[in-house]
């Protein structure tokens, strides 16, 4: 699992070696929670400082994600400062940029010899996973 809870406690895996930015892996781990139920809507996430203080990164990280996340409609901020998983954002429709991405990882399956088959159904199996497993 991606994402380990202690009471209020997410332990995040971040890659500090990564390509990707610190900021996206948070988002990217919470959204995989999310998925595949590990974090259930209603249920409360670390404030900022108790989360950058688990993760070991910077609070402005954490900030810049928790922005997004909210942003995007998977967690809302209650008046007393709690984050709260809200769920799906129920939009139905993939951004223009998660889009763009997909033609890019299709473009190099393609390159690599996969058809599209097997590219359809390696898709397929992620998607079933719900987000979890595997290596994110």
């Amino acid at each position: 699992s991606i994402m380990q809870k202690e009471g209020s406690t997410v332990l995040l895996k971040l890659d500090m070696a990564s390509k990707v930015p610190i900021y996206m892996q948070i988002r990217n781990q919470i959204v995989l929670g999310i998925a595949s139920g590990e974090l259930a809507p209603g249920e409360k996430l670390p404030t900022i400082r108790a989360l950058a203080e688990q993760s070991g990164v910077n609070m402005m990280t954490v900030n810049k994600a928790y922005g997004l996340l909210k942003q995007e409609g998977y967690i809302t901020t209650d008046r007393r400062g709690g984050t709260v998983v809200s769920g799906s954002p129920g939009a139905g429709a993939l951004s223009e940029r998660y889009v763009a991405a997909l033609r890019v990882i299709a473009a190099e399956a393609r390159l690599t010899g996969m058809d599209e088959n097997e590219f359809a159904a390696l898709c397929r199996d992620i998607f079933r996973e719900g987000g979890g497993g595997g290596n994110a």
